[in-house]
């Protein structure tokens, strides 16, 4: 097919601060897990598809299949929509929990689907 450039499971982009490998990565309304350190402002390959153990808001409990939202103010996954501030404060959708995870807890499994 001549308009086909990728699969779009990896995407490269200039990394919006300095990110290490397994980190969240949030550049503008894309989301994706850094497969390697990177500095500010350098190329970092970005992982948009795939299930990943993340960062959570530790006081929530997630259920299967609950909407996921990324909070790039904390670096966290998280289960709410928005800070309750002001609609520049919402969270970004980025996939669903995949494997229940009580309250309180560190990580939470994620199915990235952006």
């Amino acid at each position: 097919m001549k308009t086909f450039i990728q699969s779009g499971d990896l995407i490269t982009v200039p990394a919006p601060a300095a990110v290490k490998s397994g980190d969240g990565v949030q550049v503008g309304s894309l989301f994706g897990i850094a497969n390697a350190d990177a500095a500010s402002g350098s190329d970092v390959v970005l992982s948009t598809e795939g299930v990943f153990e993340l960062p959570k808001t530790s006081a929530q409990a997630w259920t299967v299949g609950a909407a996921i939202y990324w909070d790039a103010a904390t670096g966290k996954a998280t289960t709410a929509k928005d800070d309750g501030g002001s609609p520049a404060t919402a969270h970004l959708p980025i996939g669903h929990a995949v494997v229940a995870a009580v309250n309180p807890s560190a990580t939470g499994t994620v199915r990235l689907s952006i």
